[in-house]
């Protein structure tokens, strides 16, 4: 539904507007508490923030660390999929998160991605058909505190070689 919203939408608006928007407005993505601040126009970078309030605050007064969590866990995959396009499969593997700090402020988090790391994807892909990749990225505060760190496995694919691979798992 998401893909072929936004595959009509990109003859209005560019994909970044589509990607903010189509966050910040998605049903799952606003339970997080979340919102989508800035994103390139490019896509390669996508910032968010989250403001504790009585939807995400826990016993203690801090901001619930399924918060936090659930505010960046699609970010990086979806981002992905936006800039490798059609040809690649993206899947979200494993997520370890530290929490540092409480949360008592508004909090932000960058998700990044450069142009030498896509090209080395694609690289890796062409050579090997499947990877992972680990991405890190913070949660902080307005005075650039950490409050907890997400390490983020992907799994990426080239879609040929993923159908493929499906279907060989149906016959066993």
């Amino acid at each position: 539904m998401y893909k072929t919203a936004s595959q009509f939408l990109e003859r209005f608006f560019k994909p970044a507007t589509i990607y903010k928007y189509g966050f910040n407005w998605s049903p799952m993505y606003r339970r997080t508490t979340a919102k989508l601040i800035d994103v390139s126009d490019d896509l390669h970078k996508v910032v968010i923030s989250l403001n504790l309030n009585w939807k995400n605050r826990n016993y203690a007064g801090s901001m619930f660390g399924g918060s936090m969590l659930s505010a960046t866990d699609p970010i990086y995959m979806i981002q992905l999929i936006q800039i490798l396009g059609d040809d690649y499969v993206v899947w979200d593997k494993s997520v370890e998160a530290q929490y540092k700090r409480p949360a008592k402020t508004r909090i932000y988090g960058e998700f990044i991605f450069n142009p030498k790391e896509i090209e080395h994807i694609k690289q890796d892909v062409a050579a090997k058909n499947e990877i992972d990749i680990v991405k890190i990225m913070h949660l902080v505060d307005d005075k650039q505190n950490k409050i907890a760190t997400f390490k983020k496995t992907l799994y990426i694919a080239n879609k040929k070689y993923y159908k493929q691979k499906l279907k060989q798992r149906k016959k066993h």
